[in-house]
């Protein structure tokens, strides 16, 4: 079968919903013990997934997974995969987010695991999650975690200045704004220039639905009144000096965090870890509360949350879904990953939240039960939003211009319309119909 007639038939089902498809499945996927022990490889960089790795080989004997930490996706990890596949010496496996899955679909790099992706292996997935990674009808990667929105604050601060912790985006803004009258250097939070998803996932949770099929057609509407509102209130934000534009992760965001110049993170579930081990020496200082809601009324989007894909050179498909299936749904698996002391994950598999739980030392939030709070604000995820096949082009033009927006020139209604148009232009130079555009 050649790729690139594999490549169009995938193209076809991501832009027209279609559904006979017999793709990259056909053409090769030995399973273990068929033809006896499997060496797999994996790339990923998720925290803790080196532990559970070595939790499944120590229990496998039929299949070893040689494990290689690769730079977070936007980081260069997604570069790095493209660029093995062309090459033609990916690994086995990888790690994909849910925003770039229909992208590695749309190239041909990921096979379809459909066969390999029983009902009883969907019954034990958060719905979304399976939803996120069913194009075209077609199974293209198991989900692993998902991540609901969740807001971090330091309540030392908030509980000393007697400011209430925000439940509504207006109150954030009055939060934000009395927060600076306490501390001029003080903000609850931060407009990551670099980072789209935080934006797309608040825009999400207003009820947005950027990217949708009709026909053989896709849609993109950004200019709804959804995504109007919540450009609109950052942009509002970011003109009175009422959060801080950080690049993410970077070591400026990082010093913010350690002075006290930054007291809030809206972040997601798996932010429980990144500030526990950023900022270690801050425990008990921290707290975890719903993400503000328009109307006060539980309501989230998802910040990233990944999942494991097949890349199309894989010789050993069966056994790689196999090692997927278990990474997502084995108590050994979440329990080795979270005890590591450096992940938060909330498991797409619901029934896997207990393990991670009791798992999670909840010491450095003073014992509070932050998968509590997960829990909630899963059950809250708008399952109406989708990912489109050209989000590195979305993602890479809504960076650029936020930056510019970030230093005062240009507005965030700016870049969310250059976002589209280059996603349209992008759509149609790979042959794709986008109606009304």
């Amino acid at each position: 079968m050649s790729t690139s007639w594999s490549r169009r038939r995938t193209t076809a089902a991501l832009a027209g919903g279609l559904t006979a498809l017999t793709l990259l499945t056909a053409c090769g996927g030995g399973a273990a013990g068929s033809e006896g022990p499997v060496t797999l490889t994996y790339w990923g960089w998720t925290k803790g997934t080196k532990q559970a790795v070595d939790a499944f080989n120590a229990a496998h004997r039929d299949i070893t997974v040689r494990f290689e930490e690769i730079p977070s996706g936007t980081a260069g990890g997604y570069a790095k995969i493209s660029n093995a596949v062309k090459a033609g010496n990916a690994p086995d496996l990888v790690s994909v987010e849910y925003p770039t899955l229909p992208e590695f679909v749309s190239q041909g790099a990921i096979k379809d695991i459909t066969p390999y992706v029983t009902p009883e292996l969907k019954k034990k997935l958060l719905p979304q999650a399976v939803r996120l990674t069913t194009l075209g009808g077609r199974n293209w990667a198991v989900p692993f975690d998902a991540a609901p929105q969740i807001y971090y604050y330091r309540k030392d601060f908030f509980t000393r200045h007697k400011i209430e912790v925000p439940r509504t985006w207006a109150g954030f803004r009055a939060a934000a704004a009395a927060a600076r009258k306490a501390d001029p250097k003080a903000r609850i939070g931060t407009f990551f220039p670099d980072d789209p998803t935080t934006f797309e996932a608040m825009v999400w949770q207003a009820g947005a639905r950027w990217f949708a099929t009709q026909g053989d057609s896709w849609k993109l509407a950004t200019n709804d009144p959804a995504t109007r509102k919540v450009t609109a209130y950052w942009q509002g934000l970011l003109k009175d000096g009422l959060v801080h534009t950080h690049v993410s992760f970077s070591p400026g965001w990082t010093q913010s965090l350690r002075s006290g110049g930054t007291v809030g993170y809206l972040g997601a579930s798996w932010g429980a870890g990144v500030l526990k081990g950023t900022l270690p020496d801050q425990s008990g200082a921290w707290a975890a509360a719903p993400v503000p809601t328009w109307d006060g009324k539980p309501a989230s989007g998802m910040l990233g949350g990944s999942t494991t894909a097949v890349t199309k050179g894989s010789r050993h498909t069966e056994a790689a879904v196999r090692f997927a299936a278990w990474m997502s749904t084995a108590p050994e698996a979440v329990r080795a990953r979270v005890a590591s002391g450096e992940s938060s994950a909330y498991p797409a598999a619901t029934a896997l939240r207990p393990v991670a739980k009791r798992a999670f030392d909840t010491t450095y939030y003073s014992g509070q039960d932050v998968y509590a709070l997960f829990d909630a604000a899963a059950a809250s995820v708008n399952d109406n939003w989708g990912w489109g096949p050209a989000t590195s082009t979305t993602n890479t033009t809504l960076k650029d211009e936020f930056g510019k927006a970030a230093g005062g020139a240009g507005s965030l209604t700016d870049a969310v319309r250059a976002g589209s148009d280059a996603t349209v232009r992008e759509l149609r130079k790979r042959g794709l119909k986008v109606m009304g555009r």
